[in-house]
């Protein structure tokens, strides 16, 4: 009985230690994110990397051609970790968050203004070439959820 009751201590102590392991977040040791953290690289390098290419025209200042990457970060957009958060916050399971307003989508008929973004590239493995617009309430939504990827044109364009 003494040799089952010291299994069941050594056992009890093993889990108490496993579960505590398993509590503790990776990133929680400074020095952990660092060695786990793939080392910088030039754009060139990253051929397994998110990487789109987003044209905005008749926005007026956001205007221009930026490059972002993502996982890991970089590119010449101005907000790259913004940007990389709105598109993977729209990124699920079986949803393309590229995918255009669904043909028989009942929208309101509010103009946004002449903007219009071209994205183009790859996420998640996947070819990407979208057109965003602010042509109805349905394509407002649509490029609003894509903010800072797209600029934030607001209520005043």
């Amino acid at each position: 009985m003494l040799q089952v009751n010291r299994l069941l201590v050594i056992a009890a102590a093993s889990a108490t230690t496993v579960g505590a392991l398993a509590a503790t977040p990776a990133a929680a040791s400074p020095t952990t994110a660092r060695t786990l953290a793939p080392p910088p690289g030039n754009d060139e390098d990253r051929s397994g990397a998110d990487h789109l290419t987003v044209t905005v025209r008749h926005a007026g200042a956001a205007d221009g051609t930026r490059e972002l990457y993502c996982h890991p970060g970089g590119g010449t957009h101005p907000d790259v970790t913004g940007a990389c958060e709105a598109v993977g916050r729209n990124t699920r399971w079986g949803k393309d968050p590229f995918a255009p307003v669904p043909p028989d989508s009942m929208c309101t008929m509010i103009y946004g203004g002449p903007a219009t973004a071209h994205v183009t590239g790859t996420w998640a493995g996947r070819p990407v070439d979208t057109t965003f617009d602010r042509s109805n309430g349905c394509e407002i939504s649509r490029w609003n959820r894509m903010v800072p990827l797209l600029p934030d044109l607001g209520a005043g364009h």
